[in-house]
């Protein structure tokens, strides 16, 4: 009988993953951005085909797709290898050459909105204004542009366009849990939600005439919830709130004059119908645990780009209002069966303070267990871990590794308050509630005390570093991915348009210069004392090259144990195949090592 080995790395990050679609008004072609060549390009299948083929050669991932409602051409963004200087091109349906239509070196531009027509593209962008970003429209058919918006004391952004183009409405961003929405309706500016002193978000504002204008707010509420502006009478209304549910996205269907709204709190999304005629609420099944994006098309068909535990993502359709789903896309991860595969467990513990917390923990299967478990505190700090396919979580299940992953205070999809926990408190209570989940698994037989790894990135890094410094005999071997190693450096080396939510998010150097001390990972290098592997995008914007440099040269000069690898072709993350597999490799190599070495030194 033949005999298959057990699958290795590359298996696992083989596997294919969309990162974005769009679809033509006709829905005869999809696009998508994905990695079938070991890089990100754009591809076409012509519906109802499935069969792929190469649109774009450059090698670099898309960051937004919007085909025109005409047909005609597609509207694209590309950084360079992950420094995230987006510029802005149009593609033919047939693929082949990219044309430039907004590009300046070491800019960055972002999409906002195409008129129906195809002739106007309404976009924001660093250059002239790269902390508060400067708002355009640009004119496709005779190239000429209009400056619409100039940012002032925050980052500001057109979010959605009248059908008329009579008005939009832009957002000023002064952190993740505090935006303001705003509608410009004949050069007046009018907030849309009301006055207050208490801070909030706004965000997905959706035009269903010229006239009125729904978004998400969570304007005074915990839970984001759904209202509606209206342009003529200049008044705010809350719509529709559901106990126990964080709306985080919304879809518009004319023709079926309804909203597609994705609720959440905490690990899974939820996908709904509103009836803005009747105001019926329907909740409609998806076929995966996470909608990463929807479409809804004129014929009332929606797409959905979406991943779970165990699956990648892959897009789907449904021409029945959800009542059934149709995949599209069928990635896998290749040679491995689904059933070999771990979903997570939802656990939930109280940390320090009595606050409950919410993890996932991955159990390696019985005949795989090495009874050791990987500690993951997530990146972000605003973001969270979630029911998603990662290709790294199942490589370690395979192998043997259980995983922990607590979504710790300052967490999102937990609610404003929760969210807002970690401003100011990068290192003190989120790393507490790291510790507490560690004496929980133990106590709770998840984990033993001797068998704890570390790994983490960009929050997580900066976690992983900080949890290395203070708390080293928790652990076994540590591996930091692109975290920050110093807060005073990483603040002073953000992008531009963060600098004006740094006091608020992480602290000021000066009035906070003790506590900013206490929580940077370089101030416990005498604490950091065993096997340590970092990991740095040379391209990187958001934590740039010198925080790995600084912190891997310190503890090279005291002598411990680090290893560093510098990827010249990557930014914050991993878009290439050739790199998934030498880093993933080596941080399997690592956390091997240094099991046998401490196993046969016993």
């Amino acid at each position: 009988m033949v005999q298959f080995s057990k699958p290795d790395v590359k298996q696992f990050f083989q596997t294919l993953d969309v990162q974005n679609f769009t679809i033509s008004p006709d829905e005869k072609q999809l696009v998508i951005s994905t990695n079938l060549n070991g890089q990100y390009n754009l591809w076409g299948l012509d519906l109802p085909n499935q069969f792929p083929y190469p649109l774009t050669f450059n090698n670099q991932a898309a960051s937004f797709l919007q085909y025109a409602k005409t047909g005609e051409f597609i509207i694209t963004g590309f950084d360079h290898d992950g420094d995230e200087n987006i510029q802005l091109y149009a593609l033919s349906p047939q693929g082949g050459n990219l044309v430039p239509l907004r590009t300046k070196e070491g800019e960055r531009h972002f999409y906002s909105h195409l008129t129906e027509d195809g002739k106007r593209l309404y976009y924001y962008s660093t250059k002239d204004n790269p902390t508060y970003f400067n708002n355009y429209v640009f004119d496709i058919e005779t190239g000429d542009e209009q400056l619409l918006l100039e940012g002032s004391t925050a980052p500001t952004a057109i979010a959605a366009v009248s059908p008329d183009e009579t008005s939009f409405v832009f957002v000023k961003t002064f952190g993740n849990t505090y935006s303001l929405g705003y509608a410009q309706i004949d050069g007046e500016s009018i907030l849309m939600t009301p006055e207050t002193t208490e801070q909030h978000t706004v965000s997905d504002g959706v035009y269903t005439s010229d006239s009125e204008l729904y978004f998400l707010t969570n304007y005074d509420s915990d839970l984001t919830y759904l209202a509606k502006f209206d342009l003529n009478t200049k008044t705010f209304e809350d719509v529709l709130q559901l106990e126990n549910e964080d709306f985080s996205s919304m879809r518009y269907s004319k023709k079926e004059q309804a909203l597609y709204i994705v609720g959440s709190i905490g690990v899974e999304d939820r996908l709904y119908k509103y009836s803005l005629q009747t105001g019926e609420l329907k909740k409609i099944e998806t076929p995966a645990s996470i909608v990463e994006k929807l479409i809804v098309m004129p014929s009332g068909n929606l797409y959905l780009l979406g991943r779970s535990s165990t699956r990648p993502r892959n897009i789907f359709v449904s021409k029945d209002n959800g009542e059934a789903w149709e995949e599209i896309t069928h990635f896998r991860v290749p040679g491995v069966r689904d059933e070999d595969l771990v979903e997570p467990e939802v656990v939930k513990y109280s940390s320090f303070d009595g606050l409950e917390i919410e993890a996932l923990f991955f159990k390696a299967k019985e005949e795989n267990a090495n009874g050791h478990v990987i500690l993951w505190p997530h990146g972000g700090p605003q973001s969270l871990e979630r029911k998603w396919f990662r290709s790294m979580f199942q490589l370690f299940l395979s192998r043997g590794y259980s995983i922990f992953a607590p979504n710790f205070r300052g967490s999102s999809n937990y609610g404003l308050k929760f969210m807002k926990m970690v401003e100011g408190d990068w290192g003190h209570g989120p790393r507490l509630d790291n510790l507490e989940g560690i004496n929980w698994l133990i106590k709770n037989g998840y984990a033993e005390e001797d068998k704890i790894l570390l790994l983490g990135g960009s929050y997580g890094g900066y976690m992983a570093l900080l949890l290395h410094g203070r708390h080293a005999d928790k652990f076994k071997a540590v591996v930091d991915i692109f975290g920050p190693s110093n807060l005073f450096s990483f603040i002073e080396s953000v992008p531009e348009f963060w600098k004006p939510f740094m006091e608020q998010w992480v602290g000021d150097p000066v009035k906070d210069k003790d506590r900013l001390t206490k929580d940077s990972p370089i101030t416990y290098l005498d604490g950091m004392k065993k096997p340590m592997l970092v990991i740095q995008g040379a391209n990187d914007p958001r934590v740039v090259q010198k925080e790995s440099d600084q912190i891997v040269a310190a503890l090279k000069e005291k002598g411990r144990e680090v290893e560093y690898i510098v990827l010249e072709d990557e930014g914050h993350g991993f878009s290439k195949k050739q790199n998934e597999i030498l880093v993933y490799s080596k941080m399997l190599e690592f956390f091997e090592h240094h099991i046998s070495v401490e196993t046969a030194a016993k």
